[in-house]
Formats: C-alpha cells, sequence, structure tokens
C-alpha cells in the first residue's frame, strides 16, 4: 500500500518535503518511523533517543489529526494516508 509521508521545518531539510512510500498492509506509524530513520540517519538523529524511542517532541499527525505519541505509534495506516511529521517550532 502507498502512503505519503510530508515532513516540515528542520525534518524537511532531511527527509524531503514529501515521500511515498509503499509500505506492507497495515504498517503501523512507529513501523513507517522506523523505515525512515533507517534509511536517512539524519532524521534517526533529529527523531530519535538513543534507546530509539521517538523523542517527546516530535508531533505527528495522520490526514491532518494529531496523533497521540507513543500511545498511537501502534496504529495501523491505511492506502492513500498521509503521515505528517514536525520537529519542535519555536516562535516570538
Amino acid at each position: 500500500m502507498l502512503i505519503k509521508v510530508l515532513a516540515f521545518a528542520s525534518f524537511r531539510e532531511i527527509l524531503g518535503k514529501e515521500r511515498k512510500l509503499d509500505v506492507n498492509e497495515g504498517a503501523t506509524v512507529k513501523e513507517v518511523l522506523a523505515i525512515l530513520a533507517s534509511s536517512c540517519t539524519g532524521f534517526k538523529v533529529a527523531a530519535f533517543e538513543d534507546s530509539d524511542e521517538l523523542m517527546d517532541y516530535v508531533l505527528l499527525m495522520i490526514n491532518n489529526k494529531r496523533i497521540e505519541s507513543p500511545r498511537d505509534l501502534s496504529r495501523s495506516l491505511h492506502d492513500g494516508d498521509e503521515l505528517a511529521i514536525f520537529p519542535p517550532v519555536a516562535g516570538g
């Protein structure tokens, strides 16, 4: 199945603005993040702890709805879903 991954701010510089991933049917958010981390060490360093846990400040959305980490990382994705990944944002 195909999903779309959108990266924002500093994650966009690492992963690119948008990429389509062909993943196994029923792949979870955690599995998709692991695929991204294994294919791009810069993303792994920026988004994951040394223990391979996603850093608390990473914001995730599926189809424009925010999900809670780590509880929703086991959520299954579906064909055509859009996963958005945001680093911490500071403003002033």
